[in-house]
């Protein structure tokens, strides 16, 4: 099972085997496994979930190693296959909802743990988003990937990709206003 490593942060890049060549599938995992649990906890909002997904997806990729190694960035290859199993993941009628902690507490201002809540408020936010503008903010802001290879990873147009950021920002602009208004920003939304 891969574990979930939040201190450290790979190169979004493909690894580069002991040759110079492309690398190897073990050489792959050791270098990007980490990296790959990561996005996928940012896209389904569950460590033990993006573990399972990362794990089904480096079983497929294996599979195809040979084919995958060859083409320009693997890392495109791997991000698509965990992007598609997430939204199988959430299709599944068993999987519509998600236990959710609400609290009636305020953080004060200048409270240690006010950063930390306005981090799980915002994650909440974006939780909410439909599936593929919460994967192109996710492979956009977190994974520093331009919109060509987000289009490429989410099979659409750099259009589709601009379309989809330029929502999502816009419906968490509105929703975060929207709580700030109702004072639930911080502690639901």
């Amino acid at each position: 099972m891969v574990t979930f490593i939040p201190e450290t942060r790979e190169p979004v890049s493909g690894a580069v085997g002991s040759g110079g060549g492309p690398p190897s599938f073990d050489e792959y995992v050791a270098a990007r496994a980490a990296a790959l649990v990561r996005f996928a906890a940012l896209l389904t909002g569950d460590v033990h979930r993006a573990e399972d997904l990362v794990q089904d997806a480096l079983a497929k990729a294996y599979l195809r190693w040979p084919a995958i190694r060859r083409a320009d960035n693997p890392d495109v290859y791997v991000h698509r296959l965990l992007v598609n199993a997430s939204r199988r993941w959430w299709r599944r009628r068993t999987n519509r909802e998600l236990p959710v902690e609400r609290t009636a507490e305020q953080p004060a201002p200048g409270d240690l743990g006010t950063e930390s809540a306005e981090r799980d408020a915002m994650r909440r936010l974006i939780a909410r988003l439909p599936h593929r503008q919460r994967a192109v903010l996710v492979l956009r802001y977190y994974e520093d990937l331009d919109d060509a290879t987000i289009a490429q990873i989410l099979d659409c147009t750099p259009v589709t990709v601009r379309t989809h950021a330029m929502r999502a920002l816009q419906r968490l602009r509105d929703q975060y206003a929207t709580g700030a208004a109702t004072g639930e920003a911080r502690s639901e939304s």
